[in-house]
């Protein structure tokens, strides 16, 4: 009886489905959060880097420190981020503007620290 026991396989497709489900999740959403943050991190740098020339170039779209905030935030490739996130100052470099924003991960759900990400440019006048 034992023998027969032991060399019985049904349900082995079921148990290594259970043993490497876990990591193969836990792999997806890994790529999945990694390609969301460099993806957050590129939308920023550029937002930033496109508000600074706005501020020292074009003096009809961005005159004022909002509308460089509003200009800002519709250049984020298709990220709907605040206008909030974004600084504006006249340093010595020229028009400066940055951004810091806090990303939540996936997997935020099962206790994952919020990562800030930051971004500057400036374009001198």
């Amino acid at each position: 009886m034992l023998c027969r026991f032991v060399r019985d396989s049904k349900g082995a497709t079921a148990v290594e489905f259970g043993l490497t489900a876990p990591v193969f999740f836990a792999l997806m959403f890994g790529l999945i959060d990694g390609g969301m943050l460099l993806w957050t991190q590129l939308g920023l740098q550029h937002a930033t880097e496109m508000a600074a020339r706005c501020a020292s170039v074009n003096k009809t779209l961005c005159a004022e420190t909002t509308a460089v905030k509003n200009y800002a935030s519709t250049q984020a490739l298709g990220l709907a981020i605040a206008p909030a996130v974004f600084t504006v100052a006249t340093v010595s470099c020229g028009s400066q503007v940055t951004a810091t924003y806090d990303f939540g991960f996936v997997a935020g759900y099962y206790g994952t620290p919020i990562m800030t990400l930051n971004a500057m440019a400036c374009f001198p006048k």
